[in-house]
């Protein structure tokens, strides 16, 4: 069986961080920008994160686990509480 490979027109249109989580720039902010108001158009200089929707689709393009950015959220949620946990089990 030959290796999986990775989706090469999608490696250019995205960025995998550290953590694993797809970035990527938001669509619509090329041109026609005119009927757009100020806040939209400043909205779009934005990078975004895949969500949990697009996450299984980029896993099978990219060949690799990824995580999206609720996954990301619920881990950091996760760590805060055990720290926490842990901080008020040593005061007592």
């Amino acid at each position: 069986m030959p290796k999986m490979k990775s989706h090469k027109g999608l490696l250019k249109r995205i960025k995998i961080t550290k953590s694993g989580k797809v970035r990527f720039g938001r669509p619509g902010s090329r041109h026609l920008k005119s009927n757009k108001s100020g806040e939209q158009i400043r909205g779009y200089r934005k990078r975004s994160y895949a969500r949990q929707g697009d996450k299984r689709r980029l896993e099978l393009l990219l060949a690799r686990p990824l995580r999206s950015q609720e996954q990301a959220m619920a881990d950091r949620k996760a760590r805060e509480a055990a720290a926490n946990a842990d901080a008020g089990s040593a005061d007592a």
